[in-house]
């Protein structure tokens, strides 16, 4: 028996981009894409059901297109069942449609069973955030999935899941949802817990590969394989600049290391001493790189190196940063950023 464990979909998502509307709305339109690919992927696979841990949607109240959207979905696949845990971001959302493969949790434990496997679920609130490891009931005889939405923390709360509190409860597979990343660790000797991560990257914050969990369980045992389902790929460049001339250098640099891909998302980040003026430089670069991949953002952490000679006669305000600055008490990495962040500052750039 196979089971798809995914979360944070975030239909609707704000999509925090600087971009234009049209590329919002085909990004919105790409994560909605994706959602149908899992179902897709879901029935290629014969799985059992689709376990959904927390934030199909991105707002309190979801738009009327995205709910549409989901329920047309889970409406026009009725030998899939979509088990849905509400998240932070969905827990206001109101059910107006009932379908037979539509489950749902609430505030207490929900247990749905699926021959020897029991997927059990519960949606946390400021009351059970504490009582609701020691309701959790489960049969040792049994293959138990569970599904929680929230941060692994060292203590408990609302939207904190304390690890150690689930420990000798029989738990063979923990769904979570929460983080945007996948992760998996072990609870004891039985079970583990896993974050399946968002199944599309929506900021430049959200980086590297994304996707589901495909869940096998045969013989007692929950076998987990991580599946790459995003349209785009979000990456994070990191370029030692040191020593480059000029802002056409820095180009040449950060397309020899990073390997753009033309249809994926990029963070480059510049670091490193230069000794020339790079106001603007992320604007230039944003520019240079925004026919060679479909998005770019910039981060200017380059270090101006300082010729102290030439400082000796500035009597501009700049100077006189520079001075203070230099003859500080600092060390000289807080020096560099000082100076870094201050110049910055004095051109209006944003810091």
């Amino acid at each position: 028996m196979k089971f798809i464990h995914t979360a944070d979909v975030h239909l609707g998502s704000q999509l925090n981009l600087k971009t234009s509307a049209d590329k919002i709305n085909e990004r919105r339109a790409e994560i909605r894409a994706t959602f149908k690919n899992i179902v897709e992927l879901a029935k290629n696979e014969n799985a059992t059901a689709i376990i959904l841990s927390g934030d199909v949607f991105d707002g309190e109240r979801a738009l009327k297109k995205d709910k549409e959207f989901f329920y047309n979905v889970v409406k026009n696949n009725p030998s899939i069942d979509f088990l849905y845990l509400r998240g932070n971001h969905d827990i206001l959302e109101g059910f107006e449609e009932s379908y037979p493969n539509l489950k749902l949790f609430s505030d207490s434990w929900t247990y749905y069973e699926y021959g020897d496997a029991i997927i059990a679920g519960i949606e946390m609130t400021n009351a059970n955030a504490n009582s609701l490891y020691q309701s959790l009931s489960l049969s040792e005889d049994k293959t138990n999935i569970v599904m929680l939405h929230g941060q692994v923390a060292d203590t408990t709360g609302n939207g904190l899941i304390k690890i150690a509190k689930l420990k000798d409860k029989n738990i063979d597979y923990l769904a979570l949802g929460h983080v945007h990343t996948y992760k998996q660790e072990k609870i004891d000797n039985r079970g583990v817990y896993a974050y399946s991560g968002c199944p599309e990257g929506r900021g430049f914050d959200e980086t590297g590969k994304k996707g589901v969990c495909l869940l096998n369980v045969e013989k007692g045992k929950v076998d987990s394989v991580f599946v790459s389902t995003s349209a785009r790929e979000i990456s994070l460049i990191t370029v030692d600049c040191t020593g480059l001339k000029d802002v056409y250098e820095i180009y040449s640099r950060v397309k020899e290391v990073g390997k753009l891909n033309a249809k994926n998302l990029y963070r480059i980040e510049i670091y490193g001493e230069v000794d020339f003026d790079t106001d603007g430089i992320e604007e230039d670069l944003t520019k240079y790189f925004s026919s060679e991949c479909y998005l770019v953002s910039i981060k200017d952490r380059l270090v101006r190196k300082i010729d102290l000679n030439l400082l000796e006669g500035d009597v501009s305000l700049k100077g006189e940063y520079l001075r203070q600055i230099i003859n500080s008490d600092l060390s000289e990495e807080e020096k560099k950023r000082a100076i870094s962040l201050g110049l910055k500052a004095l051109s209006g750039r944003e810091i």
